[in-house]
């Protein structure tokens, strides 16, 4: 069972344990993608950092992964958090540029605007199959 590590608050994950991967129907947790290790929270500094593994060297979804982490954690947490999302340090061969996209405010806001991808990450969020 995953759980949030903080410097006040050690509430369970349940806001991101179930969220889907995008290509298979498995959650992340469920796919080793995130761990009890992998994610902070630190309630006194408003600041949540995971860094998460995908599932292999080459995932082209890591960004999709990334920007469902962001999007529940927004909608779960006040808007005065930081939320610092990064692939786990030599899990992704394009390990710089996946976590330069991952939190780039403006490339954030330019992929939800996007229907598919949208569409693609609510599908993540909300997927009753697993």
């Amino acid at each position: 069972m995953l759980i949030f590590t903080a410097t006040i608050m050690k509430p369970s994950t349940n806001f991101v344990r179930d969220i889907r991967d995008p290509e298979h129907p498995y959650s992340l947790e469920q796919l080793s993608v995130l761990s009890e290790e992998s994610i902070t929270v630190d309630e006194k500094l408003g600041r949540i950092l995971i860094s998460f593994t995908p599932t292999i060297q080459h995932c082209s979804m890591a960004t999709v992964i990334g920007l469902c982490l962001r999007v529940k954690l927004k909608d779960c947490f006040p808007p005065h958090f930081k939320v610092d999302i990064k692939v786990a340090p030599g899990s992704h061969a394009d390990e710089a540029a996946v976590n330069k996209q991952l939190n780039d405010k403006e490339r954030i806001v330019a992929a939800m605007e996007n229907p598919n991808l949208r569409h693609l990450v609510d599908e993540c969020l909300h997927s009753s199959e697993l």
